[in-house]
């Protein structure tokens, strides 16, 4: 499997009289915003947020607001002092890893829940201010999260139709021209949707026009009246019409 995305996080034990949190490694990819770093955070939030005291939602939306903004944060927050210090204190790892095109998150249980939201939402302050905004966004519709934990809370974090696969949303625009059919290394036509290129190549991308009869073939070919599968048509009609939106923008 290859790690994504991964934050560590230090803490005082349960048990232990003072309350405590700190940083420590973070690899947090934000490239396009929110990125797997993004998702990570996200996914740390919602899979602790229904076990924190409801009593102390308000104090994490308001430090959320804080740490997007850049303001000064009293402490402690949460009843815990954020710090650098992390002699003493336990670690906890938090990863978002993928095995061939799945995301999966791989999130530790060694510390209560409002440590891990603490440790998510100060994480997102280590990051640059023309990207926090989009980040925290993230971690916010995490909190209002009620699923399950898996492949559709990705897909609502990441905003992305194909956010199950880890090449749509590393390389969007190489993905679309393959589920579309293109060859990556030998497109031509008009530059696409911003002027945009193939990431992969550089080459132009196909025109609107190509773009669109490709469209129009593939879907005949997957969808059930033409001879394609039940089972897959939904989310192969879902992927193209996915990958046309990245190339043309509809």
């Amino acid at each position: 499997m290859e790690v994504l995305a991964e934050m560590e996080l230090f803490h005082s034990r349960p048990i232990a009289p003072t309350r405590r949190v700190a940083l420590g490694r973070l690899d947090l990819p934000v490239d396009p915003p929110p990125g797997f770093g993004g998702v990570l955070l996200g996914g740390v939030v919602a899979t602790y947020i229904v076990d924190l005291d409801p009593d102390l939602h308000p104090d994490v939306l308001r430090l959320a607001l804080q740490i997007e903004e850049g303001r000064r944060v009293p402490q402690p927050r949460l009843r815990y002092r954020f710090q650098t210090d992390r002699v003493g204190l336990s670690r906890t790892r938090f990863r978002l890893v993928s095995d061939g095109d799945d995301w999966i998150f791989d999130l530790e249980r060694g510390c209560t829940p409002a440590q891990a939201i603490l440790g998510a939402v100060y994480a997102v302050g280590t990051l640059a201010p023309a990207v926090r905004h989009t980040v925290m966004a993230t971690v916010r519709r995490a909190m209002r999260w009620a699923g399950p934990i898996g492949p559709e809370l990705i897909a609502h974090l990441a905003g992305y139709g194909a956010a199950h696969s880890v090449s749509a949303y590393a390389d969007p625009v190489a993905w679309a021209l393959g589920v579309l059919g293109f060859e990556p290394a030998a497109v031509d036509g008009a530059l696409g949707r911003n002027g945009k290129r193939n990431g992969a190549t550089g080459a132009p991308l196909p025109s609107r026009v190509e773009i669109q009869r490709r469209f129009r073939d593939r879907l005949r070919e997957v969808h059930p009246d033409h001879g394609g599968d039940n089972g897959e048509a939904a989310r192969r009609i879902a992927d193209l019409a996915e990958a046309r939106r990245i190339l043309i923008g509809r």
